[in-house]
């Protein structure tokens, strides 16, 4: 299914890596660090947001819905429905606990504090 704005369906992951994040407000709230897979079920588990840190030291991971993602052209990143605010209160994590338990429990954890039904 297309993106709110239309945008292709399709690409690869690589263009998203590294991507920055915004809110609502234009506001940049942090890059797209790694996208986790379910290799089972051929869908993306959620996308990892990394913000707050400064050279690689102190940031802080955020496993984020992908269907909670969308792009925008005119900033050539994504934008999110929620504050910088609201990130830095969800749950965090470091790169090795994301996927502990094949990324379930940060998954489950991800879909509770934003709200979205995962059979959406």
């Amino acid at each position: 299914m297309p993106t709110k704005s239309g945008h292709t369906t399709a690409i690869r992951a690589t263009r998203v890596i590294g991507t920055n994040v915004y809110n609502e407000a234009n506001d940049k709230i942090g890059e797209i660090e790694d996208v986790m897979l379910d290799k089972t079920s051929d869908s993306i588990m959620f996308a990892v947001i990394g913000f707050g840190g400064f050279l690689g030291m102190g940031e802080k991971y955020h496993a984020v819905p992908w269907k909670l993602l969308n792009y925008d052209e005119s900033t050539g990143g994504y934008v999110v429905p929620f504050t910088k605010e609201q990130l830095t209160q969800a749950p965090a994590h470091t790169i090795s606990e994301l996927s502990e338990n094949d990324g379930r429990r940060v998954r489950d954890n991800a879909f509770s504090y934003y709200k979205v039904d995962r059979a959406a």
